[in-house]
């Protein structure tokens, strides 16, 4: 864990059917640390070109987006705060999820419980952000910040990430951005190969402590229940 050069707060699934076939399509195991072969899938005539940044994180939904600690803290005051939050937060139940395509990629979303992931994300978010060391100018320029609302400007400057609050809209990445006309026949295909292990209903159950290791690709560290 000392390792890590950042680190983030994600849902990821538990172990089982649904883990190991969003594992296996991205071609990156955060648990095991392995990369694993994907699947060949009709329509899709080369997975691993559709998923390069996908593969980075592992399949995950983002509660608290990839922050360095702050300085003073240590491995254990992370885990501790983590571990805190899951504490006192509930588990937030959905019906299912959806294949969507989402500015041009896509990805799986939660259906009914929107009001209930804005309050789980907000409680992460301002729950962590003593956690996170204070962004530098190269990370907000990474962010884009001519391209960003006024309010996702503040919300950028206040938690250190632009899409947090009323601005969350939690995803389950599959893809790269996609040409036009692959859209279709990717999409096709994923929902024929996702459809049978889609949970329902789907149940965020756990605020999942991920890092980030020195050659860019995400583990999973540690999974705290939400039991509060």
């Amino acid at each position: 864990m000392d390792r890590m050069k950042r680190f983030a707060v994600y849902y990821a699934p538990r172990p089982g059917a649904f883990a190991d076939r969003t594992a296996r399509w991205l071609g990156w195991d955060p648990v095991l640390g392995q990369t694993l072969p994907q699947p060949e899938l009709p329509g899709i005539a080369d997975p691993a070109a559709i998923t390069v940044e996908p593969r980075r994180y592992g399949f995950h939904g983002t509660i608290r987006a990839p922050f360095r600690l702050a300085e003073g803290l240590d491995a254990d005051q992370l885990r501790d705060g983590v571990a805190r939050l899951a504490a006192r937060l509930a588990p937030v139940s959905c019906t299912g999820l959806a294949l969507e395509t989402l500015h041009g990629f896509l990805a799986l979303t939660p259906q009914g419980c929107e009001a209930a992931l804005l309050e789980l994300g907000a409680q992460v978010v301002e729950g962590t952000n003593p956690l996170r060391a204070p962004l530098t100018e190269a990370e907000i320029a990474r962010r884009r910040p001519e391209t960003l609302t006024s309010r996702q400007r503040e919300l950028l400057d206040r938690w250190g990430y632009p899409f947090v609050m009323e601005e969350f809209r939690f995803h389950l990445t599959l893809t790269d951005r996609l040409p036009a006309d692959q859209v279709g026949p990717v999409a096709t295909a994923l929902k024929a190969h996702f459809t049978p292990v889609l949970p329902q209903p789907f149940v965020i159950e756990d605020l999942c402590l991920f890092g980030e290791d020195a050659s860019g690709r995400f583990h999973l560290l540690h999974r705290y229940a939400l039991t509060g």
